[in-house]
């Protein structure tokens, strides 16, 4: 009787449990790429600032906000000085411009909340790839056309390494593009 149990249990039990542990961590898995991703991801920011209207409304470069970008490895996020260059004479009676001045006048930083995040333990500067003509779209997607700034494509290594090795696919707008590096101390230091 005892032989007949064990010999169900590994026979039917055993098999039958680790397919649907197997098939729970596969649908698990694939389900929720897009939040481990990042993708979608949108924050809900201190103040509302809507990109649609400056970066693709009114067609303000996305350098302009976002100094640097060309000379340093990090896009910075601006900081209050930089709105208040428009904001000190443009829309000031708006809600939201009225909290940005306050930030201004106290000199309160603004905390404003990352959209967009490459892993800790990976290395990648903007100014490389701005400076070689890869617009801020290939990574961002189309900001201009976004009232709530959200990432729109992953950021992941197998990301990375898509548009290194195929430079063509992804920036077809930038001639001679070579192949980017694809060892790993470049981006893992």
């Amino acid at each position: 009787m005892k032989r007949t149990v064990l010999d169900y249990t590994l026979k039917v039990r055993v098999p039958l449990v680790l397919f649907v542990v197997a098939i729970s961590f596969i649908v698990t898995f694939y389900v929720s790429r897009q939040e481990r991703d990042g993708v979608g991801y949108h924050p809900t920011q201190p103040i509302q600032y809507s990109h649609k209207l400056h970066a693709g409304d009114m067609g303000i470069d996305c350098q302009y906000c976002h100094v640097g970008v060309t000379k340093e490895r990090h896009a910075l996020i601006p900081s209050v000085n930089i709105c208040m260059n428009c904001h000190t004479i443009a829309r000031r009676d708006k809600p939201e411009i009225i909290k940005l001045t306050t930030y201004y006048k106290t000199g309160k930083p603004l905390k404003w909340n990352r959209v967009h995040k490459v892993p800790e333990f990976a290395y990648f500067d903007h100014s490389v790839h701005v400076n070689k003509g890869i617009d801020c779209v290939t990574c961002h997607g189309n900001v201009r056309e976004m009232t709530t700034v959200m990432q729109m494509k992953s950021f992941t290594m197998t990301a990375c390494l898509d548009c290194h090795r195929y430079p063509e696919k992804y920036a077809p707008y930038v001639k001679d593009l070579k192949p980017g590096p694809r060892y790993c101390a470049a981006c893992h230091r």
